[in-house]
């Protein structure tokens, strides 16, 4: 139960007075000391008061320490992206800081992929992971950089390394979108979702490269949802251009082919 230090830290995180938020929420301020100090528990109307405060669900002020939380998901929180009021489980996320108290990009090698696949939620194996800025990109979201390993995902390279966001609330995937997703049976997979959660419960996977074939994933085997940004390579992407060329003179020699051999035929 984490209600007393969470009403707590949210108004001193808004840099409020008790008094301040006494007389928001019309009790009395040695109610409210008392509520923060776990001297005394609050009924239904003041758990309901609190929340519409906060603009966080019951659920989360009871069940979450929120000061584990890294300050992108306290930002989600006070925008309203808090997944418990959707009946899901709060994803908390573990995450690093710099020494300026902003987040950084963690890498995750593809030798990195099996210990992430069962550290991601140990903050002393992601504290190991090396990290990097880019100046480019939102200080107010959290981002992780994965390496792509295959050729699935083709003209995005083997070995190249994408970029994503975090995604709190999984309802919000867009279809058609790339995103990474970390599953429990595949490990680390980056691909082109259909989302299917609200009807189905599960997720459509698609590849670039047309030659593999589309597979499906329940919601209960994903362990975190980042959508893709960017990607960094040091390969240049293959020409389209080139390829129809070359399918196209593989047309016309088998075109002389079937001439050659007529013309052999009507002699």
């Amino acid at each position: 139960m984490f209600f007393s230090s969470n009403i707590k830290f949210l108004r001193k995180r808004r840099e409020r007075t008790q008094d301040d938020v006494a007389v928001a929420l019309g009790m009395k301020r040695s109610t409210l000391s008392g509520y923060e100090n776990n001297i005394a528990q609050p009924g239904f109307e003041a758990l309901i008061a609190f929340s519409g405060y906060y603009n966080v669900a019951i659920d989360t002020l009871i069940r979450v320490d929120l000061t584990r939380l890294p300050e992108s998901q306290l930002r989600q929180l006070e925008r309203g992206y808090d997944v418990f009021i959707k009946g899901s489980n709060l994803r908390i996320l573990t995450t690093t800081v710099g020494s300026d108290n902003d987040e950084n990009i963690e890498l995750v090698s593809e030798k990195a992929k099996a210990g992430y696949t069962s550290g991601f939620a140990d903050p002393e194996y992601i504290s190991i992971l090396p990290t990097f800025r880019l100046p480019f990109l939102s200080k107010q979201k959290k981002y992780r950089t994965f390496q792509v390993h295959g050729d699935s995902m083709l003209p995005i390279p083997h070995g190249a390394w994408v970029t994503g966001v975090f995604v709190q609330d999984w309802m919000t995937i867009r279809s058609k979108d790339a995103y990474i997703l970390l599953t429990m049976d595949e490990g680390i997979v980056f691909k082109v979702v259909e989302n299917r959660i609200k009807k189905e419960g599960k997720l459509i996977l698609h590849s670039l490269n047309p030659i593999y074939e589309p597979f499906e994933i329940n919601v209960t085997q994903i362990r975190e949802v980042w959508h893709f940004v960017h990607f960094i390579s040091s390969q240049i992407p293959e020409n389209s251009h080139s390829e129809t060329c070359h399918l196209t003179q593989t047309v016309n020699q088998i075109k002389q082919d079937i001439r050659a051999i007529q013309t052999k035929l009507n002699i």
